[in-house]
């Protein structure tokens, strides 16, 4: 089965540090814009819905389509944002926080600006990886 997964990484303050296309599924031209486009309009929704639980794992957060986006919180407000079409709930939380800790590791880089864009080609590596892994 085909998938389709974007995964953008957001700071705090609205910025996208990490975008990663990362799915299998054959690719449209408008494709990237069309996922950017999903994902940037459910931050109202993470927004508002970060404040009413204590759990880093929103899960389906949002709809378009048969598109799903599932969301996890960091402790510092960094949103972990996920569009999918897939319906494994234990593995899209599995490669969240296996995400988050290689993001922890890229905040512990004395050469790394918190806030700032993500650009280590070792990130991308590993995430696409665990991708791979879990979808």
């Amino acid at each position: 089965m085909a998938t389709t997964a974007c995964f953008i990484i957001v700071s705090r303050n609205d910025i996208p540090i990490y975008e990663a296309e990362v799915g299998v599924a054959a690719k449209r031209e408008d494709a990237a814009q069309l996922h950017q486009f999903i994902l940037h309009a459910a931050l109202d929704v993470v927004q508002d819905l970060a404040w009413t639980t204590s759990a880093m794992y929103l899960k389906s957060v949002d709809r378009f389509n048969e598109l799903v986006v599932s969301v996890y919180v960091t402790a510092g407000h960094t949103r972990f944002m996920l569009l999918h079409d897939s319906r494994n709930d234990d593995g899209i939380k599995s490669f969240f926080q296996d995400v988050h800790e290689l993001y922890i590791k890229t905040l512990l880089n004395p050469l790394y600006l918190p806030g700032s864009r993500v650009t280590s080609s070792h990130f991308d590596t590993k995430v696409r990886a665990l991708a791979r892994k879990y979808f």
